[in-house]
């Protein structure tokens, strides 16, 4: 988000399923993010399974969270993607690369905290840019809403 991030969440063991997302992410991290923003909080995620889960919609309608309705396979269209190119790119430019789970953990998560707030910003402010263009070019349809646009 513009002007700061969480702490990185590394899921390191099992999968991420969809009561894993509501107890690990949405409301230790999402929940209080909405309650510091307010009602124009906005939640965009991609649709990866356990983001859909009923349980997981539940969850978003009783804590008040809007979420922005998001085409599939659209990976240009979501900061977060460019945010982990960034932080693959340092990984892997590190004088000591990971050689193992512990190590690229580490490396992920001091790198994390590393990323330059200046890229979010840019990132998260590319968005319009990046929607208009797509809309103009008409190569995906993209769910109206005024909270985005």
């Amino acid at each position: 988000m513009i002007n700061g991030h969480t702490r990185l969440h590394v899921v390191a063991n099992g999968t991420m399923t969809g009561q894993r997302y509501i107890d690990e992410v949405l409301l230790p991290h999402v929940r209080l993010f909405r309650g510091a923003v307010g009602d124009k909080f906005v939640c965009m995620y991609d649709n990866a399974t356990c983001h859909r889960t009923l349980t997981v919609q539940d969850c978003l309608d009783s804590e008040g969270i809007q979420r922005l309705v998001w085409p599939a396979r659209s990976p240009d269209l979501n900061p977060i993607e460019n945010v982990w190119d960034a932080l693959g790119r340092q990984v892997a430019g590190r004088n000591y690369p990971p050689t193992n789970k512990n190590t690229l953990i580490r490396a992920l998560t001091e790198e994390w905290d590393k990323l330059p707030q200046q890229l979010l910003n840019n990132v998260v402010q590319s968005m319009v840019r990046r929607v208009e263009c797509c809309i103009t070019l008409h190569t995906v349809d993209i769910p109206h809403t005024d909270t985005f646009l």
